[in-house]
């Protein structure tokens, strides 16, 4: 099935205004976190109740969902690469939000990172070359084991949490971000032309939720163990950038050709890289925020 003319162009507006939302949501999220004792996966429910008694995290929840539903309107209208490289509009909109409504000091180095990891973003969306429809068509192997790797990287994170005691909320913000990315090009085999068999359609679903669940509780960890900024720009930067890969490996999504386009797409997940490690606030900044008071 072929999108009607400007589809694409809708579906990178759906996803700024996603952008957006999902961190004004995150924000919220945050704040509700440090007023409620750290979540433990071995009491699910309890620590369910005490998160939903929390109003900011409650009305930070009811806006993710909402987010969530205008990200899965987006894939369903644009390459999943198109739209994880226009959620970078999205990126310097969680300083400026933590910093106007929250009150949470935002480090030059900081700053920085964001910028740097929306323009590499952004430029890997300009390299791209010109798409048509939705490029959702993949082949079943393909798909397979892109998620399966995925879901080893989270493994293997989750065995290296356990034996760190420092950066635990960045580590647990990049087990988030890969939760989600796989939870998303699961989304993205749903809503468009590929072919999943019908027998294996349940568990699909099935994994969706698991995973789903799964990147909740540890982007909650997460938002409980670390400051706003790092984890919510960490959990977002692994996301789009590990769905980007995934538009080009599973999905079709066609790459820049010739040694300069090669080159800027180079420049632009190094630009990435970079941000990912200025995220995390210097020394000073993490000396500050083990002043502030932690849930008991």
């Amino acid at each position: 099935m072929t999108p009607a003319v400007g589809s694409v162009e809708a579906g990178i507006a759906l996803a700024l205004v996603g952008a957006v939302m999902a961190n004004f949501a995150s924000l919220l999220k945050h704040h509700g976190c440090q007023q409620v004792p750290l979540v433990r996966i071995q009491a699910p429910l309890q620590s369910a109740r005490r998160l939903a008694g929390s109003p900011w995290f409650a009305a930070g929840w009811g806006i993710a969902a909402a987010a969530w539903l205008v990200h899965i309107a987006a894939l369903s209208m644009a390459p999943i690469s198109l739209v994880q490289a226009s959620l970078a509009g999205g990126a310097v909109s969680l300083a400026v939000l933590s910093q106007r409504l929250f009150g949470h000091a935002v480090e030059p180095r900081q700053w920085l990172a964001l910028l740097l990891g929306g323009v590499g973003l952004a430029l890997l969306a300009l390299t791209l070359p010109s798409f048509h429809g939705s490029h959702s068509q993949f082949a079943l192997g393909a798909i397979v084991a892109f998620e399966g790797g995925l879901a080893l990287c989270a493994l293997l994170l989750a065995f290296g949490y356990r034996r760190l005691k420092a950066r635990r909320g960045a580590l647990m913000a990049i087990i988030a971000g890969t939760l989600f990315a796989f939870a998303g090009v699961a989304i993205k085999a749903l809503t468009g032309e590929g072919e999943l068999p019908a027998l294996i359609l349940a568990p699909w679903i099935a994994l969706i939720v698991v995973c789903g669940a799964l990147a909740q509780y540890s982007a909650v960890a997460a938002l409980q163990r670390g400051g706003a900024i790092e984890t919510i720009g960490l959990m977002g930067l692994i996301a789009s950038a590990v769905q980007i890969l995934s538009g080009v490996l599973v999905f079709g999504d066609p790459m820049a050709s010739g040694a300069v386009g090669i080159g800027l797409q180079a420049t632009a997940f190094g630009l990435v890289c970079v941000s990912a490690l200025l995220l995390p606030p210097s020394r000073a900044g993490r000396g500050a925020q083990a002043l502030i008071p932690q849930p008991a």
